[in-house]
């Protein structure tokens, strides 16, 4: 049978992917002429208690087919779901969707299509279209050597920068994370010529809050600098140092747990102030949910030490969120936005009131989520979060293009590489596709090249301590990398560098995924073509803001266009270890060549290597 539907071809859905609220919509569907059809409905409903049928009127007949048609012009900012219901006698046929967004015919219900209707002039910050992000883990960056005060007397100072951070449980059968390898803010400023040579324009911190275990997710006071980092002055600093090389600070916004070990909690006595724990009558009791006072309280994944925020506690809201609240501060000494921790954790008012803080001090500001999945149609604890329609998210962290860059690299499955990619593509409005963090790796998971090159992960520490790739395993990894990357910088969205991925870091999940970066003992090769990357990236305007189109390829190859309104650009990739030639349905003599070797519309490629044509309108 012929296709009956598509949502990616304007043939049948215009105009194509999310819309703004008002935008007047056509959806077509063609169907056999055999089919006999009574009526035909495009039955539209969302996860809270909209639901809305359109009947689709008959349009006309060609080549064996019947086309319906109708419009639907949404009113309201929603996250959609849609399919077909067709009447036949006395009985009823549905159109669900395929994973390439093609509709197939079923007597049963099965996956719909989805339509995202976001607010009218939705916009995001400029300054991340066409960026470069850079992850850094402030411990294990650089360290400046300068002498802190008033650090705790309870911590393990490491002097043997690049060893494997402490790892194995103490006898009480506890990781405490208590060793430091002491890099700083003062670190990373002196660094920030290095961070320029590759592009990068926007720098997102993992947290620099105190706190009393070295990856400093469980905050002890949101409104100081841990002192192993430096001091408030040395933050505004890093901030203007960057600015003036046209570098934006993003921070990590932990707002869903604090530190058992804060201020406000004070499990361990470490503070004067009377905490949740130590009084009923603490004023930070009432931020907790406590099932047995002082030992049954909520806490993040049930782990004692990370007690979690209650979110409709107005007072806590008002501390983050005030004029005078944390967010505010930070920003008002530098930073350009947050990056909020298990935003999936945090109700949607206290998203919405986060925003609000954040765009009060200049819509410029960046806000954007950890989101494992889709994040336009995510559920979590039963609630569905719509982040996208202008009220809460600019965007997220784009673990989906992750994981479908991986699966391709390794596994050469083209198909359902383009059908995730055009799934997000489809769901995303484009303001927010448009800088979405594309990530290859983070503190949370494996190094990109150990995901790429090295064995199966396995769950046992001990198992991810021995296991570091052979030299055959990272030569391999190196070159499946560089083509991971090279997709990474040219999809929609703005890569990500996970501090040291652009010198070969290797390493499984935390710790050694968190390792220092090897100062001095720099893979000199995959920094190079980091660096060319960041070049290439930067004199290509159709990357910043531009659409997506798969575009046929020989096996195994991928080929695609991206295209604004004045500039195009076509990449081509082949991720084997043999050569490939390449020959697109297009005239690539109307483009310039500016990396790759082409003749005579082939296109010539070395094994893990690319080609990118670029052609200004």
């Amino acid at each position: 049978m012929n296709c009956i539907y598509n949502s990616r071809n304007l043939k049948y859905k215009d105009p194509f992917g999310a819309v703004e609220i008002n935008t007047k919509i056509r959806f077509t569907i063609e169907l056999p002429l055999e089919f006999s059809c009574s009526q035909v409905y495009i039955c539209f409903y969302d996860n809270d208690s909209f639901s809305k049928d359109i009947e689709l009127s008959k349009n006309e007949s060609a080549n064996n087919t019947i086309k319906y048609t109708c419009y639907f012009t949404p009113s309201d900012a929603n996250v959609l779901f849609y399919y077909f219901k067709i009447y036949s006698n006395s009985s009823v046929t549905y159109i669900h969707k395929n994973a390439d967004g093609t509709g197939y015919l079923s007597d049963n219900y099965g996956p719909d299509f989805q339509l995202t209707v976001f607010q009218q002039n939705l916009k995001t910050p400029d300054f991340v279209k066409g960026g470069i992000y850079y992850q850094i883990f402030p411990d294990r960056f650089f360290y400046s050597k300068e002498k802190k005060k008033n650090v705790p007397s309870d911590r393990i100072l490491r002097s043997d920068w690049g060893n494997i951070p402490y790892f194995l449980p103490n006898k009480q059968g506890k990781i405490l994370n208590k060793d430091y390898f002491c890099g700083d803010l003062k670190g990373i400023q002196q660094k920030l010529p290095y961070l320029k040579s590759l592009g990068v324009n926007i720098i997102y911190l993992n947290p620099i809050f105190e706190s009393h275990s070295n990856h400093r997710y469980g905050t002890a006071n949101y409104m100081k600098i841990d002192p192993l980092l430096g001091t408030e002055k040395d933050f505004s600093n890093l901030c203007l140092a960057a600015k003036e090389k046209d570098i934006h600070i993003i921070l990590d916004g932990v707002f869903n747990h604090t530190g058992d070990d804060s201020i406000y909690f004070n499990k361990k006595n470490r503070y004067s102030s009377i905490g949740a724990y130590n009084s009923k009558s603490s004023k930070y009791y009432s931020w907790y949910n406590f099932a047995e006072f002082p030992n049954h309280y909520a806490s993040w994944w049930n782990f004692p030490t990370l007690p979690a925020i209650n979110k409709y506690n107005d007072e806590f809201l008002n501390f983050l969120c005030g004029d005078n609240g944390v967010i505010k501060k930070w920003l008002r000494l530098g930073a350009s936005g947050f990056r909020l921790d298990v935003v999936d954790e945090l109700p949607s008012h206290f998203v919405k009131k986060i925003r609000n803080a954040v765009k009060s001090e200049g819509e410029d500001k960046l806000l954007i989520g950890e989101v494992w999945e889709d994040a336009s149609n995510k559920i979590a604890y039963g609630k569905a979060k719509k982040y996208f329609l202008g009220d809460q998210l600019d965007s997220v962290m784009n673990y989906p293009f992750r994981n479908s860059i991986i699966s391709y690299i390794k596994n050469k499955d083209k198909n359902r590489f383009e059908n995730s990619i055009m799934t997000i593509v489809e769901n995303y409005p484009p303001e927010i596709l448009n800088v979405c963090m594309n990530l290859l790796s983070t503190h949370d998971i494996a190094r990109a090249i150990t995901a790429l090159a090295g064995e199966p992960e396995q769950n046992d520490i001990q198992w991810r301590f021995e296991n570091v790739l052979s030299i055959y395993q990272y030569e391999l990894g190196i070159n499946m990398l560089k083509c991971a990357m090279a997709l990474q910088y040219f999809l929609p969205g703005s890569p990500c560098i996970y501090y040291g991925d652009e010198v070969g870091v290797q390493g499984y999940r935390d710790p050694f995924n968190r390792k220092c970066y090897p100062w001095g003992n720099e893979d000199k090769n995959i920094l190079q073509f980091s660096r060319f990357l960041g070049k290439l990236r930067k004199n290509l305007p159709a990357l910043s803001n531009g659409s997506i189109e798969f575009i046929p390829s020989s096996k195994d190859t991928i080929a695609f266009k991206r295209q604004n309104k004045n500039h195009s650009t076509i990449f081509v990739l082949n991720p084997n270890n043999h050569e490939a030639t390449v020959n697109l349905d297009l005239n690539l003599n109307i483009y310039k060549c500016i990396h790759g070797n082409y003749k005579n519309n082939n296109i010539f490629l070395n094994s893990y290597s690319f080609a990118v044509f670029t052609r200004k309108k």
